[in-house]
């Protein structure tokens, strides 16, 4: 039998670490959590200090008795849970659990699964630390008293199934205050004029700008005619050359937040999927010959430090890739934000030797692609800024100012290697401008003018919901994607081409929520609350104050809510159609991804049917049916024909309503980077690029 005995949560996890340890380690998994608040009942004293109740879960007797064996057999007990709240929770319980003293040296983190940093870990055990305990503890018990106290209120007087929670209640309020913000938004009308010029043979182009080297907006097609009017011939001079060297840098490795945002930026990925691979990634992949080898970092943390081993490996890496001048100069890392917490390093690879294409034939597609991901956005953390020279060119006649910008990268820099994702910007590319003088004469070749309307602030995308959250205080690096989760789930919000729409029912709740509890939905409040459970980490107050203060207010809340709060009958949206099985009307429901149509004879007729949008265009395959926009399980928009099964037609790009020019065969529009061009499915024929 082996001498020491380590617990961690994962089979995957303790497979590496066993391998590392040797022979005299024995590693076994918890499967997670031991124990846990009863499901069935608050399980929180609310008379005796907020003392929580905590059980065995159900499932885990088993795994119990099988760990207190194996811990009585051996001549040390070693708990290698995660190294944050939830795995320092983890720790207690199965301390308590297996009859272990909590302030013996039995505690062991470590923040990358590799062989070096094991082995080092277990010459610094300590005791479990009962500030980082109680940080999670007073989490769990807020979050159980809001859930387990608002929520059968929410069941019987709005519907069952519901569920309010501090970071969901603030999720969703921030969703339906930007469809707010939206549908009363008033767009403006400006305008703007472009022009094609020439120089020689080189061609390119400006915008207006101003009048007399005075910038001036465009409001109304009257303006524009007037500047048009302005205009004397298609000669322009150039009034004024403007040369400089600009330095761009690259963004610091990724945090929880910044590795869902820029998954779901670059890779399509929810975050939901994102920690789900990276916890893959983390506890490690079986490398053939090298065996299972743990790929990243923890991949919960706020922190944007790196370690001097992992700085000094980089620095090698990138000298001996790509040469001394694309080293960075110094060790990037961003301004803390005020909430984070420092204790892990940023997510970065175990190993910058270990390319992505070298691990790539033991990655499924998603591993490597978010392998490739934070190992790209790590080594270009630490390589040298890029440099680019911009030239600004502006063009006078007649008074009339038009304003050339160009740009070229002189040294890519970190660019070799990476550019950080947007939601608004594209990446930076070279526009050339020719080369150009004060004085030279250049030629107008086109000139037009375009009308624009502002538009609303957009609607939240994930990646913008994860970084809202974020700035704002709300919720934990391990919050963000259980959060986004839950409110679907509970037909709060639905997404509607990737981006979140309140539902009916989710306005409903948060407005009860807004009326009854302010303090749950207000923003302000639940960073604060975040703040004081940091506190309580740090050692600075005690958990059960934070409780006890909240619950002073909340309690005579809940009464009110109780008793003042109106019943609330959600009536289903005919659909204008009857259901072809039973005969009753279909009505419009909610689900997780959306409205569908379902009979109103529910539950004893349990028809569903999506629904279809027409797009107005006659079936090119059978002459009969129309094309009609669908949804697969994955909510990818293909177009089909309106007379399926009895006609298969399909196109993953939207036919549009009238025939190829050169070949009479059907039109679609092809989405590209920059916008959607109409080519022809059949032969070369292709129309110029909208934006």
């Amino acid at each position: 039998m082996a001498d020491y005995l380590v617990i961690v949560e994962s089979p995957a996890k303790a497979k590496t670490i066993e391998r590392y340890l040797g022979k005299k380690y024995k590693v076994k998994a918890s499967m997670g959590h031991v124990r846990d608040l009863p499901k069935s009942q608050i399980g929180v004293d609310v008379e005796q200090n907020f003392e929580p109740k905590y059980i065995t879960i159900r499932g885990k007797g088993s795994v119990l008795k099988e760990l207190k064996t194996a811990a009585k057999k051996a001549k040390k007990v070693f708990l290698a849970a995660d190294p944050d709240r939830e795995g320092e929770a983890i720790a207690w319980h199965l301390a308590h659990s297996l009859d272990l003293d909590v302030n013996s040296d039995c505690r062991v983190v470590f923040n990358e699964i590799t062989k070096d940093a094991i082995k080092e870990s277990f010459k610094h055990p300590r005791s479990i630390n009962k500030d980082l305990v109680d940080a999670q503890q007073a989490r769990r018990v807020l979050d159980r008293l809001v859930g387990y106290k608002i929520s059968p209120i929410l069941w019987k007087k709005v519907k069952k199934g519901l569920s309010a929670g501090r970071v969901q209640s603030v999720a969703v309020r921030l969703i339906i205050d930007r469809e707010k913000e939206i549908k009363a938004f008033v767009p403006e009308e400006y305008w703007s004029i472009d022009g094609q010029f020439l120089k020689g043979q080189k061609e390119f182009e400006a915008s207006f700008y101003g009048v007399k080297g005075e910038k001036r907006e465009l409001s109304s097609e009257e303006e524009v005619n007037s500047i048009l009017k302005e205009i004397s011939g298609n000669k322009f001079t150039v009034e004024k050359v403007t040369k400089k060297e600009r330095k761009r840098n690259p963004a610091v490795p990724f945090t929880t937040s910044t590795l869902q945002q820029e998954a779901a930026r670059k890779l399509n990925f929810r975050a939901k999927k994102t920690m789900m691979i990276a916890q893959q990634l983390y506890e490690g992949i079986d490398l053939g010959k090298d065996g299972t080898v743990g790929l990243i970092t923890y991949m919960r943390t706020d922190s944007t430090r790196i370690s001097e081993t992992a700085q000094a490996e980089a620095s090698s890496f990138i000298n001996e890739k790509f040469g001394e001048e694309f080293l960075g100069a110094k060790t990037k890392t961003a301004k803390k934000n005020s909430n984070a917490q420092d204790a892990h390093e940023a997510i970065r690879p175990t190993s910058t030797l270990r390319e992505p294409a070298v691990v790539k034939e033991f990655l499924s597609r998603d591993q490597f692609r978010l392998y490739k991901l934070i190992w790209e956005r790590f080594v270009a953390s630490q390589m040298a800024s890029a440099v680019l020279d911009t030239m600004s060119v502006d063009l006078t006649n007649n008074g009339v100012l038009f304003r050339a910008t160009g740009s070229k990268i002189k040294f890519p820099g970190f660019m070799k290697v990476y550019v950080e994702g947007s939601d608004d910007q594209v990446e930076e590319r070279d526009r050339l401008l020719p080369d150009l003088k004060e004085g030279d004469e250049v030629f107008s070749k086109d000139i037009e003018p375009a009308q624009h309307f502002t538009q609303p602030p957009p609607r939240y995308t994930e990646a913008r919901l994860v970084k809202t959250l974020e700035e704002l205080g709300i919720g934990r690096p391990s919050t963000y994607a259980p959060t986004l989760d839950t409110i679907q789930k509970r037909g709060y919000v639905a997404l509607d081409n990737k981006r979140f729409v309140p539902t009916e029912l989710g306005e409903i709740v948060s407005e009860l929520m807004m009326e009854f509890f302010p303090e749950i939905i207000n923003v302000e409040f639940t960073a604060n609350m975040e703040s004081s459970l940091d506190e309580v980490e740090e050692g600075n107050i005690e958990w059960i104050k934070i409780i006890d203060d909240f619950y002073k207010d909340f309690s005579p809340r809940l009464e009110k809510a109780e008793n003042e709060m109106e019943k609330i009958e959600i009536k289903d949206e005919p659909a204008g159609v009857d259901c072809e099985e039973c005969g009753h009307p279909m009505v419009f429901k909610m689900g997780r991804f959306g409205k569908f149509m379902a009979c109103s004879n529910f539950p004893d007729c349990r028809n569903t049917k999506p629904i279809v949008k027409d797009i107005g265009v006659q079936c090119p395959s059978c002459k009969e049916g129309t094309i009609v926009e669908r949804k697969t399980k994955k909510r990818r928009i293909f177009y089909g024909c309106s007379r399926y099964p009895e006609c298969e037609f399909l196109s993953w790009d939207k036919p549009v309503p009238r025939s190829c020019p050169k070949c009479n065969h059907m039109l679609v529009e092809k989405k590209l980077k920059k916008g959607v061009q109409v080519q022809c499915v059949e032969c070369d024929y292709k129309e110029e690029q909208q934006k």
